[in-house]
């Protein structure tokens, strides 16, 4: 029989963190597909204590979207739910899970994410929240896309299907390591623009781009490719926003700030943040004037 869920994973030496993570799905008894990039520590061994499907896969390339696909063209349930080693799904929100499954809606669930990042020198928990597609139909035109910073979000859409919000959540527990992640920004800035170059056609990388710049404090950087972004999308309000708060806060420019914010409104009326950030232009303005 056809099982109702697959469990897809991508892993590296993750013998820490991949029992709980398993632990935490067994109550939904999933069918488990682990790629394997190349662990050398117990990893392979306890996820077969699970039951799991281990399919060594070779990283020489980096490309994580293919990694994943490489776990869903295995998957043999009606639905997929993705999690990476080190996040847990919360307990009370598992049977969620279990009613979404029972449906046949096409369509790609958000799930609610807390990233709990422990700051080892302090001992002190740091908690934000993202939300990420993480459950969807198994069908062959749901592939990611995305050598870095993959998603499946645009082909469910491309194949008729909808993004829903639920109150799923995961929880994603991690040590802080302030140089390991700059030097992770820089792996990934490298990657995106070897992507970038090899399809000039494709601006859903220059979002990430951007955003690994802003997390090097590279602020110049980010600004020009907001302005990029900008000029690319020029009936996207969110674009033209994101532009003007580069203007406004990092590279300040505040009549170009000003002009971006008044694009953002004018092709949606109403929208709340491009109206306060011109409501803080003008106070600025008139204080400058006193």
């Amino acid at each position: 029989m056809q099982p109702a869920l697959s469990l897809c994973m991508i892993v590296k030496d993750e013998e820490r963190n991949l029992p709980r993570c398993l632990d935490s799905v067994s109550v939904l008894a999933p069918e488990i597909i682990v790629v394997d990039t190349g662990s050398v520590d117990a990893t392979p061994r306890i996820a077969a204590g699970y039951g799991a499907q281990i399919l060594p896969f070779d990283f020489s390339f980096v490309d994580f979207a293919a990694a994943r696909n490489h776990a869903l063209a295995h998957a043999t349930g009606r639905w997929i739910l993705v999690l990476d080693a080190d996040e847990t799904l919360d307990p009370a929100t598992v049977s969620l899970i279990a009613h979404l499954i029972a449906g046949s809606e096409n369509a790609g669930y958000y799930l609610e994410r807390h990233n709990h990042a422990l700051d080892a020198s302090t001992s002190d928990t740091t908690t934000t929240t993202d939300h990420a597609v993480r459950i969807f139909p198994n069908r062959p035109a749901h592939r990611y896309r995305g050598r870095v910073h993959e998603t499946i979000d645009a082909s469910i859409l491309a194949a008729g299907g909808r993004l829903l919000t639920t109150d799923i959540r995961i929880h994603h527990n991690f040590a802080s390591d302030p140089e390991a992640r700059r030097r992770k920004n820089h792996w990934y800035i490298r990657i995106l623009n070897e992507e970038i170059a090899a399809d000039p056609t494709d601006d859903s990388r220059l979002d990430f781009l951007a955003a690994e710049y802003h997390q090097l404090e590279m602020y110049d950087e980010a600004t020009a490719i907001a302005e990029r972004i900008a000029r690319l999308r020029p009936l996207d309000a969110r674009a033209q926003l994101f532009a003007g708060v580069y203007h406004l806060l990092y590279q300040p420019d505040l009549t170009q700030a000003r002009a971006d914010f008044t694009q953002a409104l004018k092709l949606r009326p109403d929208y709340p943040e491009a109206l306060s950030f011109l409501q803080r232009l003008d106070e600025m303005e008139q204080a400058t004037q006193s």
